[in-house]
């Protein structure tokens, strides 16, 4: 039989037991499937002493994972400490100088970097992997590179952040405002360490950049992704949204048009039947549209033990099978610096906007948004006190520029009352 494959993991979280616990839970299972045993050599975290809940005493500890990464009895490190520099990156930069393969789940790291580490696993012969860095089990980075590599890919959509969907859903089923369930949320352990990575669409948006330059053959540019968080979306809009027939979703859409690569991380509203709609939770999906395959609908756990570490275990099984694919899914050196796109597609906007209640306030408005080019598809008004009425609007199919050109019309005719609201409404 072959040699073992030798892993040292650096990071004992979640994640990292996770790997832990599959590897001595299925050892036969994965040396069937590969053709040589998987084996973990040494480890590395902060306290050796903690319990993590699984029999550590058969591997070596190192304190210093650069140490880890540059041992002769590893043949691949896997990273799973998170950060975007400092160690992870120091120690991952140790592993491919030592001509290791490396996998990782730490999508902040390649977003910002991932370019030059691509470029340097590849000239020293070396792989680097990264399934477990976006949409947790949901095998997205596999689908792109292989079961669609014959594809020239037209769109990438989907709901990256299970913290954001589940915020939103427990909005809606529960009728209570964002301040009540971002704190429920804190409370269950769901948020980041800083909370804006998620509910800030941060988060998200380092895997719709990893995505992007998978599926459109580009340098990943998360720089140029346009970031909107949840932060103000309301109980009303998810009531108002419903009562139209959408629900609202924390939405990544990637996709190259006239004027360049667009990518967009943003609140929008998809139809209450769609499977974007009907996703539940703290649940991902990831839509592939490509000019052969069609759509494509990945749906999963986006987060914990044991889908994250399944990720990490299917990188690692591809190794140890042999297969070698460039990071992005071509070699890094040939990969593109994208024009960047804004939100040049058209598409339909839902407006809300609170009006000061007075005769003409409507045709002010009606008047704003045609000057912009932005026709009106239909208009509700709700209740409301003598001062104040609240209007929801919803337009035919426009671009972002219009309808940033509108709201600022809006915004000096006197009327409107507070910052206006507009999230696109996306056909999926």
């Amino acid at each position: 039989m072959p040699d073992p494959l030798r892993l040292g993991i650096a990071g004992l979280g979640t994640v990292g037991i996770g790997v832990v616990h599959i590897i001595q839970a299925h050892a036969g299972l994965i040396t069937a499937r590969t053709g040589r045993p998987v084996t973990i050599t040494a480890v590395c975290a902060r306290d050796r002493n903690k319990d993590r809940g699984a029999d550590l005493s058969g591997y070596a500890w190192e304190d210093d994972p650069v140490a880890l990464a540059r041992r002769d009895d590893v043949d691949v490190f896997v990273e799973l400490m998170g950060g975007s520099d400092g160690p992870a990156k120091a120690s991952i930069e140790a592993a491919i100088a030592s001509g290791k393969d490396v996998v990782t789940a730490n999508k902040a790291l390649l977003a910002l970097h991932g370019q030059n580490l691509a470029e340097g696993a590849e000239a020293a012969g070396a792989v680097l992997r990264f399934e477990a860095a976006v949409a947790g089990g949901i095998p997205v980075i596999k689908a792109l590179t292989e079961g669609l590599a014959g594809n020239a890919i037209t769109r990438v959509m989907g709901v990256m952040n299970g913290t954001c969907n589940y915020i939103l859903t427990r909005m809606e089923n529960a009728g209570l405002p964002y301040e009540t369930v971002f704190a429920e949320a804190d409370e269950l352990g769901y948020l980041e360490a800083d909370p804006t990575l998620d509910v800030g669409g941060i988060d998200a948006a380092h895997k719709l950049a990893l995505l992007s330059s998978i599926a459109f053959g580009t340098r990943v540019s998360f720089e140029t992704v346009d970031i909107r968080g949840i932060e103000r979306v309301t109980i009303d809009d998810i009531r108002h949204a419903a009562d139209m027939g959408y629900r609202i979703k924390l939405l990544g859409v990637a996709q190259v048009t006239g004027r360049g690569l667009e990518q967009r991380m943003a609140p929008c509203l998809v139809p209450v039947d769609s499977p974007l709609g009907q996703l539940p939770g703290a649940t991902n999906m990831v839509v592939l549209e490509g000019d052969a395959v069609g759509q494509i609908v990945l749906r999963g756990a986006g987060a914990g033990e044991g889908p994250t570490a399944s990720a990490v275990m299917s990188d690692v099984i591809d190794i140890a099978r042999g297969l070698r694919l460039p990071t992005f899914g071509q070699p890094a050196r040939s990969l593109v610096t994208p024009a960047t796109g804004r939100a040049a597609a058209p598409t339909p906007w839902y407006l809300r906007m609170t009006l000061m209640d007075k005769p003409g306030a409507l045709a002010k408005v009606a008047a704003a948004l045609g000057d912009a080019g932005v026709s009106i598809d239909r208009m509700r008004q709700y209740r409301h006190d003598e001062a104040f009425a609240p209007v929801l609007i919803v337009t035919h199919k426009t671009t972002q520029d219009a309808i940033d050109h509108a709201i600022g019309n809006c915004t000096v005719t006197g009327v409107v009352v507070g910052d206006p609201v507009a999230l696109a409404i996306e056909a999926v």
